[in-house]
């Protein structure tokens, strides 16, 4: 679905609203004939079965040209109101209308092009003439009537969005081409011309059909009309998907734990199933133009890994992300679990209902039984997936739960703050309240500490976070996405464990942990990278571009000679997978930053330009733009930018922070304090701000006003280590020794701490 995904911040395009007023030419995507598609008709004719559990699927309803069959919401002329937003919805004919404020703010006529869902609600197209789908965002409930159903919702009830704003339904957010065509059609090619800003967007087939999975069937089909005698590997599939190899779960009689392990030789297809969901049931960037089914998934995208916003830090869903990155935390997919061991892949439904689905490797005597779950049998707690999947409602409707298969802990939730199934459903309870529970019924948690400790430390900045970041980085039998989480989040600061870190992980056999060690080199100066050049040739794409990112900065002279050719086929790969969203200006503006390490200015001029093209007001690009003008000497344009960021963004305080800090650099010291004041004003709970804002404060002799603002963030290491030497340089030592302590506890690896202690222990001179 569109309205709950967004990926990057833009603004609309205007569009030809006189075109949509009177209905335009409102000309449907053709079918293309993109090569080896042969369609789910043709697959139908030998695979009836397979067919007819797929019409019903959300995989087949997942797009479809509106017509009175496929329309599922009431178009019979009634108006909607949610206090914020208004539509009208009526019918002329076989045409269905919904009548709404669109692009500039007007309200018009918006024709529906095609539906999109079904189940649990259904959303609705609108094509603009320059090729882009926007999705309307007012989306049918189309649950039965007794669960809440059947009515019209607006998906953004809460939100005042304005046309212009890149979260309404018009702006480049919310356009279908970049942000969901490739999940929702088959054998899809985007066709957006980045010199025109126009779609030609085309399928071979509207819906998620067979060859979504399959690959192209042109060849199988040769097959079978070979009469299934030609010597063709895989019988022509491009994604072979089905498991030959004989094996299956099994329980061990003599195995206590009553979990099925996998007898026989190894599975066929494990990879392959789980990598052909992957790109549709993660969020990830795609990094090639059009994948094909059955690429491997490292290849063709870079997965979002356990962010702030989006994970919890125990590794629980938050934001709308989909299955893959929990499931790939957990003990099923380590074990060789692939997706069709629970979903029918035709029918998408459960292979067994309730806990049957998990009877399949779970013995029931030993797990579907009030000793081990603790809860009356037939009650929602006596679920497996009451425990161990917990859900959370995406898109007001959409109940989707948790792949992760996670042992509650409700301990470590509290620790890291976030939620818990235990207290979910004992909504009077506290964790603390749970952890005792559960401590009483299986004894306390034993093994090493929790990674979401690590990962909580990680994000917090807390003391001792570089060394619970590395173990968890270096530990194999983690999950390759926590040990890359790890990674990500390793403190830019030099320190041993830091080293160790990257150092252990730059050649790990995991590509996702290869690929996170290399962003991790970003903290370090270039002429220490050049070891990464031993990764521009690496098996996996994306550790590819990785290796060709962390050298950008890297001179062609200072790499092994031998490297080079290898450097040049990767960095064009890199910038080929910034090209891929060529219609959204952060991609320019990431090529722009590219081309500056290289030192290609004329590059990073056009890129800029592109990004702004765009988007005139894309804080991102106006930002760095400023940095680039002023680094090859103009700063009266870098200036200019920056003034035009701080009007088109005035609640935002990093432009006002960027142009403080060229008035810094320009000598304006008096100006930019006051410059930094607005800065820390607008942002208050930023504490880089207020430090330079103090900094600024010190150097007109304003101590105390300097001191007072450090206060205000009296966990930032930088503020501390600023209020020690301020102290220190005053003679206020016991001040000065209190600071320095302070930060020294968060770090005791913090040289300048240290030397401050060192410092202000020395005698004084006679």
């Amino acid at each position: 679905m569109l309205v709950g995904l967004c990926l990057a911040v833009a603004i609309a395009m205007p569009f030809l609203l006189a075109a949509l007023l009177n209905g335009g030419a409102l000309v449907r995507a053709r079918e293309s004939a993109r090569a080896g598609f042969v369609g789910t008709t043709t697959c139908a004719g030998c695979h009836a079965a397979e067919t007819a559990a797929w019409r019903d699927s959300d995989h087949a309803r997942a797009m479809a040209a509106a017509t009175p069959a496929s329309v599922l919401g009431d178009f019979s002329g009634n108006s909607v109101t949610d206090g914020r937003h208004t539509a009208t919805f009526r019918r002329d004919g076989d045409r269905f209308v919904i009548r709404t404020d669109g692009p500039g703010g007007a309200v018009a006529d918006f024709q529906v092009s095609e539906t999109f869902g079904a189940d649990p609600l259904q959303q609705y197209l609108v094509l603009f003439p320059d090729g882009r789908r926007q999705p309307l965002p007012w989306a049918w409930d189309s649950r039965p009537r007794e669960q809440g159903g059947q009515r019209w919702f607006h998906l953004m009830a809460q939100e005042p969005l304005q046309a212009g704003d890149p979260l309404h339904w018009t702006g480049r957010d919310q356009t279908w081409n970049f942000m969901c065509a490739s999940c929702h059609s088959t054998g899809l090619q985007r066709g957006y011309d980045a010199t025109t800003d126009r779609y030609d967007t085309t399928w071979t087939e509207i819906s998620v059909g067979c060859e979504s999975c399959h690959g192209p069937g042109a060849a199988h089909v040769a097959w079978a009309q070979a009469g299934a005698r030609a010597d063709v590997a895989h019988r022509g599939l491009s994604v072979p998907l089905r498991d030959s190899s004989g094996g299956a779960w099994r329980f061990a009689a003599d195995d206590p734990r009553g979990i099925a392990t996998w007898h026989g030789p190894p599975r066929q297809a494990t990879a392959a199933q789980v990598e052909t969901c992957a790109p549709c049931h993660s969020r990830a960037r795609p990094i090639v133009a059009d994948p094909l089914p059955g690429s491997r998934f490292l290849d063709t995208h870079a997965p979002l890994l356990l962010v702030r916003g989006e994970y919890h830090a125990d590794g629980q869903i938050q934001g709308e992300v989909f299955e893959w990155g929990s499931f790939v935390q957990s003990r099923m997919q380590r074990a060789g679990v692939v997706c069709a061991d629970c979903h029918d892949p035709h029918s998408g439904r459960l292979r067994a209902e309730g806990n049957a689905v998990c009877a399949q490797c779970h013995l029931p005597a030993r797990f579907d039984t009030a000793a081990h779950h603790h809860h009356a049998p037939g009650t929602p707690g006596a679920q497996c997936v009451s425990c161990h999947m917990p859900a959370v409602t995406y898109m007001g409707v959409d109940r989707r739960r948790d792949h992760a298969f996670s042992i509650p802990r409700p301990d470590v939730a509290a620790a890291v703050g976030a939620p818990d199934t235990c207290t979910s459903c004992h909504a009077g309870e506290t964790q603390g309240w749970a952890a005792a529970r559960l401590a009483s019924w299986h004894g306390a948690p034993r093994g090493e500490p929790h990674p979401a400790l690590a990962i909580h430390a990680g994000r917090t900045a807390a003391r001792g976070a570089d060394q619970a970041l590395s173990r968890l980085a270096l530990d194999r039998t983690q999950p390759a996405i926590l040990r890359a989480t790890a990674l990500s989040l390793l403190p830019s600061s030099s320190t041993r464990p830091v080293g160790e870190a990257v150092g252990g992980t730059l050649f790990d056999p995991e590509p996702l942990v290869r690929a996170a060690a290399l962003r991790a080199l970003d903290g370090l100066p270039p002429q220490n990278r050049v070891h990464a050049t031993r990764l521009l040739a690496d098996e996996v794409r994306l550790v590819r571009i990785e290796a060709a990112r962390a050298l950008a900065a890297v001179p062609l002279d200072a790499m092994p000679e031998a490297t080079r050719p290898a450097f040049a086929r990767a960095w064009e790969e890199l910038l080929a997978s910034e090209r891929v969203a060529a219609e959204r200006p952060e991609a320019h503006v990431n090529i722009a930053g590219l081309l500056v390490q290289r030192r290609d200015q004329a590059g990073a001029e056009a890129a800029f330009r592109a990004a702004l093209a765009r988007d005139p007001a894309f804080l991102p690009a106006l930002v760095n733009q400023a940095a680039f003008e002023e680094a090859r000497g103009r700063p009266e344009v870098a200036e200019a930018l920056l003034r035009r960021a701080v009007s088109a963004h005035a609640a935002d305080g990093e432009p006002v922070y960027a142009l403080a800090l060229l008035q810094v650099r320009r000598g304006r010291i008096v100006e930019a304090t006051a410059t930094l004041e607005a800065a820390a004003r607008l942002a208050p709970d930023q504490p880089r701000f207020a430090y330079t804002h103090a900094l600024a404060l010190y150097r007109l002799g304003r101590v105390d006003d300097a001191l007072a603002v450090l206060s205000r963030h009296p966990r930032h290491r930088e503020s501390l280590i600023a209020a020690a030497t301020f102290e220190r340089d005053r003679g206020r030592l016991v001040e000065a020794g209190r600071h320095a302590r302070a930060a020294l506890a968060m770090d005791p690896y913090d040289r300048e701490a240290a030397a401050i202690l060192t410092e202000i222990a020395r005698p004084a001179p006679r």
